[in-house]
């Protein structure tokens, strides 16, 4: 029976990777990596080193071009470009597990952060079993996600006392809104810059790009005009000198200071006449 690690090595600091990470290269025959192009030559960089370092064993490692996904699609045709390109993933993950590991092999991908936050490699390699694909057994080992590296690095907690938190997307926020009576919501892929919306609503923000790595870059403070048009311009900059951006964002409003929500009339009572217009 082949085996295989999904390895979470953090969001970019090598020093990053788990005891746990360590053992499960260290056990490994073959890894699988996706080249994503020269513009993302960082990404598989980092790989090699922490191959470099902690793969002490034989080991092979097997490349391929990780497709190109459609991500100017509108909010519409957004799910069905997804699911087309994880489509593609899904069957080169296929064949490089088919072909490239022998039955009782092990073989590992190598996963940006934590495998379970806004991570595909998990959905597919369980599609692919679910389809019949080669059999294999498989184990996850968490990493650091960015937004435990965002928080580490501005020095704050992730939620408020007794609060809670909320995980969303640039494109979601940007469409909805801040979820209701949310006081923390963590963003993450917002190329549409939605935060730029927010700067009425008494909101503070912690932002980080490239976290853990030499390029890292840190903005906060309450988001008023002038540090959403800064970080604006500071992620364009940076998108444009590297190739490729990876960032994400705290929005935090202090406690105490969330709208409520209009209460419901307390029971035997009316609420408010309807309007019914002139009589």
């Amino acid at each position: 029976m082949r085996h295989v690690h999904v390895i979470g090595i953090g969001a970019g600091d090598p020093a990053q990777l788990t005891l746990q990470a360590v053992d499960a290269i260290g056990r490994t025959d073959v890894f699988f990596l996706l080249d994503k192009g020269d513009a993302k030559a960082d990404l598989t960089a980092l790989r090699e080193l922490i191959l470099r370092r902690h793969a002490t064993r034989p080991h092979r490692v097997v490349t391929a071009r990780d497709p190109e996904r459609d991500r100017t699609a509108p909010t519409p045709g957004y799910a069905p470009a997804v699911d087309d390109w994880r489509a593609r993933r899904a069957a080169l993950y296929r064949r490089m597990i088919a072909d490239e590991l022998p039955d009782g092999g092990t073989g590992a991908f190598l996963v940006w952060g934590d495998p379970a936050l806004y991570d595909s490699t998990l959905a597919i390699l369980d599609e692919i079993r679910a389809e019949n694909g080669p059999a294999f057994e498989w184990t996850v080992v968490p990493g650091v996600s960015s937004v435990a590296a965002l928080t580490a690095r501005h020095r704050v907690t992730l939620n408020q006392v007794g609060g809670p938190v909320h995980i969303t997307t640039g494109r979601r926020l940007a469409d909805h809104g801040l979820p209701p009576g949310a006081d923390d919501v963590v963003v993450m892929l917002d190329a549409r810059h939605a935060f730029t919306a927010l700067t009425e609503e008494g909101l503070h923000i912690y932002w980080g790009a490239y976290l853990g790595t030499p390029d890292e870059i840190l903005l906060s403070g309450p988001l008023d005009t002038a540090l959403a048009a800064r970080i604006t311009a500071t992620r364009a900059e940076a998108r444009a000198r590297k190739g490729w951006i990876m960032d994400t964002y705290l929005l935090r409003r202090p406690r105490g200071t969330t709208p409520e929500p209009a209460a419901p009339p307390a029971a035997g009572t009316a609420g408010p006449a309807p309007d019914r217009g002139p009589r």
